[in-house]
């Protein structure tokens, strides 16, 4: 694999990586490595998605629900596959198959560039970059490196403001995704939204477009989690390519899928938090119910009012089965699309 290929998703290993994202390269190449990562980025999303939705629909429900309803990860499938078919698995996937194909190709695009802009501007000095090393060699060779390489906290840092600037694509997204997903009705007449379409309408006749935003405030601060997704990226691809023979392919797969769990095991309370204000009635003109969680606050302590600590973790095991195979695939498919794409 060329360091084109693998440029983009880690931009400074130890191997050919070294390349990526304008450190060191003319501004054409740098162009051109941004222009095929964003366009790989979208079939990371479609990968993402095919394989990811079915444990995302578990893992909204039994956050979203009363305890009663399902006894667990195991019983929530069974009775959404009795029920509602294998298709109920896959219900709101068109909103985030559309809005991830976008949410894939902004995140990564901007990760790459924000990673360019904290190292041109914020860490370009042979004195940041060794007190940001944990490794005496790098430390030795600081100067050496600081035209090839960004430290962790420099991907860390890339990785919140990447998620800052995809939250304004993936919020109305996950909002209208998380209200289909919950429509527990196997006859469609029941449902108060025949589809995406009819969601979106109904809700922005109804609130506007304030109401297909709601959720964003928590979806900023779920995606500042990010820091610990890219960062931890960062330190495994460096750890396997420092004490592994793994072709750099695998690299990215491991490092992928593992640095993926380590983002839910950080970030999940918040999700559920964020998924119970999505969920939520908007009341009004909706007549969907009475509106519960006006604020942030008011959904968390009614979390832990209701379950306790262990409310904040409901669902997690889904979505931890989850987080490896798709990050790790849509890597993958992101790597292949890498290398069919013409310089």
């Amino acid at each position: 694999m060329s360091s084109v290929e693998t440029s983009f998703v880690n931009p400074d290993s130890n191997n050919a990586t070294n390349e990526a994202i304008g450190q060191g390269q003319p501004a054409r190449s740098a162009q051109h490595k941004n222009y095929k990562g964003f366009v790989a980025g979208v079939f990371s999303g479609i990968a993402k998605l095919s394989v990811g939705h079915p444990f995302d629909t578990i893992k909204v429900r039994l956050q979203t629900s009363e305890k009663v309803q399902f006894k667990g990860p195991l019983d929530c499938l069974l009775q959404t596959i009795r029920h509602e078919g294998v298709r109920g698995l896959y219900k709101g996937a068109t909103p985030p198959l559309v809005g991830w194909m976008f949410m894939d190709s902004v995140m990564l695009g901007s990760l790459t560039f924000y990673r360019r802009i904290l190292k041109d501007s914020v860490f370009s000095s042979p004195s940041i970059l060794a007190t940001s090393r944990s490794s005496s060699r790098e430390i030795e060779n600081a100067n050496q490196q600081v035209e090839d390489r960004l430290p962790t906290i420099g991907h860390g840092t890339a990785g919140i403001m990447a998620g800052a600037t995809v939250s304004f694509i993936a919020a109305p997204v996950e909002h209208i995704k998380a209200r289909l997903q919950v429509q527990y009705a196997a006859d469609k007449n029941k449902r108060l939204y025949s589809g995406p379409i009819d969601c979106i309408n109904k809700i922005a006749r109804a609130h506007g477009i304030r109401g297909i935003y709601h959720g964003l405030s928590a979806t900023l601060l779920f995606r500042s989690f990010f820091f610990f997704w890219w960062g931890s990226y960062d330190l495994i691809t460096r750890y396997f390519s420092d004490h592994t023979k793994l072709s750099t392919p695998s690299v990215n797969f491991w490092a992928g899928g593992l640095s993926a769990q380590v983002f839910w095991l950080t970030s999940y309370p918040s999700d559920v938090v964020k998924q119970r204000i999505m969920t939520d009635p908007l009341g009004g003109a909706l007549r969907d119910g009475e509106r519960r969680f006006p604020r942030w606050k008011d959904a968390a302590k009614a979390i832990w009012l209701r379950d306790g600590p262990r409310g904040f973790w409901r669902g997690f095991f889904p979505c931890f089965l989850r987080a490896f195979p798709a990050n790790a695939f849509a890597l993958v498919a992101f790597e292949a699309v890498m290398r069919g794409l013409p310089e």
